[in-house]
């Protein structure tokens, strides 16, 4: 059974964007008094007073006790947890501001999936560097979670991450209704990765989907993206079970073949001879991958790590490679028979690694999220 949400558990959600405003009522339903800032008065104003959010999520119905606000110092006053939904490259300068409103013991989480483009920085660290606050303090939600389908209370699940598990248990208590379960694990670097390396490789399903490609391409891209997804979190950190699960393998299946998925619409866009620029101006709302390409591949080079999909996406947003032509499934440096795991310790048992997390995934959604890591 579900803990009950203390009566009045004050929360605060900064960014009245599509996932913000899900989440927000994700949190309101869960039986919290939530607050959500929305940077334009207008639009925090309908949402009090017409219960809609019309510019991104259309025909959605708020929550009764749902308030939003302009100002930041009432969206945190006394909040006890403060969930920050805003673009990834302006988190910093948003945090700034927030600081001196930020309750001295309040828990901060991650909505956002993306690294900061100019120091490729995940999204807990900023909150940690600029907010100097005790790592236990912050935690980090991913997972199959395109904000419509959950705004229209569809079925689904995500993780809550944090260096402490009481942390992410507390969190994850607020964050759980009827139609959204909040599982958790302590492996934040897989976490908050698998959230990002996804959206890029939704780019080049979106991609290839433009060319007319078919399901075989698609299907091998986004196997062999696991892998690179894995072999990337893995070099930084990350347990490769985080990668086999919803933050990983969930999120990548949900954000590759959805419409909804701003990153695979773009791509989809570039496959179908739009410039990079013309992508850009025709999407509405950020698109966390297209920021994180060159980010993502300068930390792979970092450490070692080969990522051909990436790399190829990379060149077809600099219009040095013809759309038609990624198939970095196909393209290698060598003839040779190649075993599918890139990482030299993964080539002989990268199978049964692959499987093991596989099915220590399934055991732990089968029992309710008590296996190992809770994930």
């Amino acid at each position: 059974m579900k803990p009950k949400v203390q009566p009045g558990k004050r929360v605060a959600v900064l960014g009245a964007g599509s996932w913000g405003t899900t989440f927000a009522k994700i949190l309101a339903d869960g039986g919290a008094d939530v607050m959500l800032w929305a940077r334009r008065p207008e639009l925090a104003r309908e949402i009090s007073e017409g219960r809609r959010n019309s510019d991104y999520l259309p025909g959605i119905n708020l929550p009764v006790g749902l308030r939003a606000t302009s100002r930041l110092d009432l969206a945190l006053l006394g909040a006890e947890q403060v969930f920050v939904s805003v673009p990834s490259q302006s988190l910093r300068e948003n945090l700034v501001q927030a600081q001196p409103y930020i309750s001295e013991n309040a828990i901060v989480v991650s909505l956002m999936k993306g690294v900061e483009r100019s120091s490729g920085m995940r999204m807990s660290a900023i909150i940690e560097q600029v907010l100097q606050i005790d790592p236990a303090r912050i935690a980090a939600i991913s997972g199959p979670n395109l904000a419509l389908e959950i705004a229209k209370e569809q079925p689904t699940a995500a993780v809550v991450s944090s260096a402490s598990l009481e942390t992410a248990q507390a969190v994850a208590v607020l964050a759980t209704t009827r139609y959204f379960r909040s599982y958790v694990n302590t492996d934040v670097i897989g976490t908050e990765f698998g959230g990002v390396l996804k959206n890029l490789i939704a780019l080049a399903i979106g991609i290839v989907d433009g060319v007319g490609y078919g399901e075989n391409t698609k299907a091998a891209i986004i196997t062999r993206g696991l892998v690179e997804m894995t072999d990337f979190s893995v070099a930084y950190g990350a347990h490769p079970e985080t990668l086999a699960g919803l933050a990983g393998l969930g999120d990548l299946i949900a954000t590759c073949q959805s419409p909804l998925s701003r990153n695979n619409t773009a791509g989809r866009l570039l496959g179908q001879g739009y410039s990079y620029n013309d992508v850009v101006k025709q999407m509405q709302q950020t698109t966390e991958g297209l920021a994180s390409v060159g980010p993502i591949l300068e930390l792979a080079r970092a450490r070692g790590v080969e990522m051909p999909i990436v790399e190829q996406v990379r060149q077809v947003l600099a219009g040095t490679l013809k759309p038609r032509d990624l198939a970095p499934h196909l393209t290698t440096d060598s003839d040779e028979p190649q075993g599918e795991r890139t990482t030299d310790d993964g080539q002989a048992h990268g199978g049964a690694a692959l499987w093991g997390a596989f099915k220590r995934t399934f055991d732990q959604l089968r029992h309710g999220g008590r296996g190992p890591g809770g994930n």
